[in-house]
């Protein structure tokens, strides 16, 4: 796009022109009712948020599954779906009773048992789930409303981690949907949340649609962050794919749409003098951007290679293209996250603000590179991470690198990035993703601080070294020793390179002011507690 045409559309958008823009909404869908939210959020392509960590899966198992228990606006973990629990004195047998009214938008009745599957499954992908079952003596339902986890250790951040606000979030599934191994996607999309999935209005590529579930029986307390009363005021939400942004800004305007997740970063003094929108910041960590390599295929299961990504990087070109309102926008040289306890400076000698090309042509020569092709997976309905993506490709080429695109949606991407394989056999090398500042504070709570091999998250990264590291998180008591811990790990992780860094930002989302309501919390956007005027 250049750069005319857009300054025309922001003309055209000040001088409130936007019904003048052709719209795919008014074309296919009718005027919504004062009960109804549309929101566009992006394609929804894996509906299980167990087999993947991407964020809008998680909103949708937000949506229509529960929780055992929730970290409210201090990120304090409250019961959600337990109802009473206790720790015996020893500290190494928990007991947990579910609350009164739960019920599987099925009609059936939760029950232990389908707690006891749901963390048995989630345990496999999570790095705090798998400490969980590594110290666990058993995990078993006692009678249908109540279980146990009998440790063969202590494990004083049990709670926490089952309150994990990270994707993948443990949300509690059927027992017959909990008992396929993660690596298989759930899709009959029955929960026990505030929202039913409609299953009869889903139009994948296009829009799906969530109905209030008027069984759901709310806790008593106010909503607080992702606890307490789970309240829904509308009667339907539904999410709009609209892949282009300046459609999706037309259509905010017209009051075709409620609600837009992300808007582009140089139309926000737009959305700001529209007296009908406002920008409003949801998650206050912001994003963190993450060049993901593949450890696993060359040139990157070479540390030199990605030592030489490291210094590639030019972070505020990234951040120009990400987030082009520099007020939006910062360096990040820490693996945990932006702004958090733990963020600190320990061994990032590499960082050089404008990047070194010159030493990452040497450590590339020095890694053995002999031209293979490298292959940057390109989410076109993400623009700012296919923008970047286009700017690592260029980048890599300007030092010799054989760098190549291979663009899809994201749920290409989503689906290809699992592929362990090499190049030839559909595999890949890089691809950008974000993790929230607050995710990246707990290297217990998000797959993307885990370096254990095959177990790791995509790239698979490893180093022993650092996982003992990390291993030692869950028995350090004070936030002290866990400063001085987190500067250790650090300092491994940039020594291997476990990932890159391009930058952080915080994204504003847009909205009509008649849309009230919203949770303001990292990782996930509850569509409970909103109201429409």
């Amino acid at each position: 796009m250049t750069i005319s045409r857009r300054e025309l559309i922001k003309v055209g958008l000040a001088a409130g022109t936007a019904l003048s823009i052709p719209s795919v909404l008014r074309a296919q869908t009718p005027p919504a009712a004062a009960r109804t939210v549309r929101m566009v959020k992006g394609d929804l392509t894996i509906f299980d948020p167990i087999f993947t960590a991407t964020n809008i899966t998680g909103d949708h198992g937000a949506a229509i599954y529960d929780t055992l228990f929730a970290v409210d606006s201090m990120f304090t973990p409250q019961p959600q779906m337990v109802g009473k629990w206790g720790v015996s004195d020893d500290k190494k047998i928990y007991t947990f009773e579910l609350r009164d009214g739960l019920g599987w938008h099925d009609g059936t009745p939760v029950t232990a048992a389908d707690c006891v599957a749901s963390i048995r499954r989630w345990a496999q992908v999570t790095p705090g789930g798998q400490l969980i079952m590594e110290r666990a003596k058993d995990i078993a339902k006692k009678d249908d409303k109540t279980f146990t986890i009998a440790l063969k250790e202590p494990l004083g951040i049990l709670i926490d981690i089952l309150a994990t606000l990270p994707c993948p979030t443990l949300f509690i599934m059927r027992e017959k949907d909990a008992e396929r191994p993660a690596t298989e996607q759930v899709t009959g999309n029955i929960g026990s949340g505030p929202f039913k999935f409609n299953h009869d209005l889903a139009k994948p590529g296009a829009s799906f649609t969530y109905d209030r579930n008027d069984k759901y029986v709310p806790r008593k307390e106010p909503s607080d962050g992702f606890a307490g009363g789970k309240v829904v005021n509308v009667e339907r939400v539904t999410w709009e794919n609209i892949a282009d942004q300046q459609t999706a800004m037309a259509a905010l305007q017209a009051g075709e749409i409620d609600y837009f997740e992300t808007p582009p970063a140089d139309l926000y003094s737009v959305i700001a003098s529209d007296p009908n929108l406002e920008l409003q910041i949801l998650n206050k960590t912001g994003q963190d951007v993450v060049l993901r390599l593949n450890h696993l295929q060359k040139p990157f299961d070479n540390v030199k290679a990605r030592q030489a990504m490291l210094s590639l990087i030019d972070q505020d070109a990234y951040m120009r293209v990400m987030s082009s309102d520099p007020k939006y926008s910062s360096t990040v040289v820490s693996l945990f996250g932006s702004g958090t306890l733990y963020y600190n400076d320990e061994n990032t000698g590499w960082y050089k603000k404008g990047g070194d090309p010159e030493k990452a042509t040497q450590l590339f020569m020095e890694a053995g590179y002999a031209g293979e092709r490298v292959v940057i997976l390109q989410p076109t309905d993400w623009a700012e991470s296919s923008n970047a993506s286009q700017l690592l490709a260029a980048a890599l080429r300007n030092i010799g690198v054989n760098a190549e695109l291979a663009p899809s949606d994201w749920g290409g991407v989503a689906a290809r990035r699992a592929n362990k394989g090499p190049i030839e056999n559909g595999g890949w090398n890089m691809f950008i993703t974000t993790n929230t500042g607050y995710s990246n504070s707990n290297p217990l709570g998000t797959p993307l601080l885990t370096a254990n091999g095959d177990k790791a998250w995509y790239g698979w990264p490893k180093s022993d070294e650092y996982e003992v590291l990390r291993a030692k998180w869950a028995d350090v008591e004070t936030v002290d020793e866990r400063k001085a811990l987190a500067r250790k790990m650090q300092k491994v992780w940039w020594d291997f390179v476990g990932d890159v860094r391009l930058g952080g930002y915080v994204q504003p989302i847009a909205r009509r002011k008649t849309l009230t309501g919203l949770i303001g919390i990292p990782v996930l956007v509850p569509m409970w507690n909103m109201q429409k005027a």
